[in-house]
């Protein structure tokens, strides 16, 4: 296995020590961080808010509710959810999940399906992550070019210049200070835009 690449965290939310403890066993370092537990929705939201996961198995029904409320509200992160439930409810609650992205297994079911498909959350997870860093970066480049367009047209209203004055005092001023663009497009926002 690759030295740099990630752990995944994963947290197991389920009432019984005895699934755990047959979790914990298959799920271990290398490739995961510690398994953490959560013996309930309640506590389960709290860890997260807290600490965090990459992956997120339920082990229904919990204590609490269900859990497929708790699946369907983190799926909305880059988390991968896996939601295990007894075959009788297989089929309605794969049904209710599966179009948020919520992975649904019956239980009991073999190491290997099991193993498998964590796996397949941990990359599901990491390619989200990846997904929702470029999707960050992509909306500070938008707010960046909708602060630099609006100093632009402040310097062409207040101070007459044409749209290629205002683009090259803009760019001129951030070379000379050795600032980004947005910053000297701020500064002019501040002054201007009364």
């Amino acid at each position: 296995m690759n030295a740099s690449k990630n752990r995944r965290r994963i947290l197991l939310v389920t009432g019984s020590d005895k699934i755990f403890d047959y979790f914990f066993a298959l799920l271990t370092p290398p490739e995961f961080e510690p398994v953490q537990r959560a013996h309930n929705a309640g506590e389960a939201r709290q860890q997260l808010l807290e600490l965090g996961a990459d992956i997120l198995l339920v082990d229904t029904p919990l204590p609490d509710e269900f859990g497929d409320g708790l699946a369907l509200d983190m799926a909305e992160s880059s988390m991968g959810v896996l939601l295990l439930v007894k075959p009788d409810v297989y089929d309605q609650t794969a049904y209710r999940v599966e179009d948020s992205g919520v992975l649904t297994l019956t239980k009991p079911n073999s190491r290997q399906n099991f193993y498998s498909s964590v796996r397949l959350l941990s990359a599901l997870s990491a390619r989200l992550q990846k997904m929702e860093t470029k999707n960050r970066s992509l909306q500070r480049k938008m707010e960046d070019i909708r602060a630099v367009n609006r100093a632009k047209w402040l310097l062409i209203d207040k101070l007459n210049m044409s749209e290629s004055e205002a683009h090259y005092f803009i760019e001129k001023r951030a070379m000379d200070a050795r600032i980004p663009r947005r910053e000297v497009a701020e500064s002019i926002i501040r002054t201007y835009d009364r």
